[in-house]
């Protein structure tokens, strides 16, 4: 079944690892096979990827529109996971549904709890600020 997509002006899109910008007008696209994409929404930018999870999410997008858990990939997000382990263990739940689905090469099901982790930490961020 082909994916129905509706760019606003301006909006990006990766699409098989290529990152399209829309022009000054609503673009109708239709994706007719399974290829990685990513809606603006769903990427995170090098520069934005300020924060332990937030780079985490960075490396899962990174395996996800490159194809897989690469030699150059796997270090950066083990080195990670165990980075935020050490500094949060309550993390774990969420670690390891990552990485499961990282493991079965779910990529995309690995970015939606990615998320979920990314929201988790800055929780416990506005925790420690509050709290400190």
């Amino acid at each position: 079944m082909p994916l129905k997509l509706t760019l606003k002006p301006g909006e990006r899109v990766i699409i098989a690892g290529a990152v399209l910008t829309n022009g000054p007008s609503v673009a109708h696209l239709q994706v007719e096979n399974r290829v990685p994409l990513l809606r603006q929404r769903d990427i995170l930018t090098e520069a934005e990827a300020t924060t332990p999870c937030k780079r985490i999410y960075l490396v899962v997008q990174l395996m996800y529109i490159s194809g897989g858990l690469t030699s150059e990939l796997a270090p950066l997000y083990w080195g990670l996971v165990r980075e935020v382990l050490e500094a949060a263990p309550s993390t774990n739940d969420l670690i390891s549904q990552i990485s499961t689905y990282i493991v079965d090469m779910s990529f995309y099901p690995a970015l939606k709890v990615a998320k979920k982790l990314i929201s988790y930490e800055e929780e416990l961020m506005d925790h420690a600020t509050t709290s400190g």
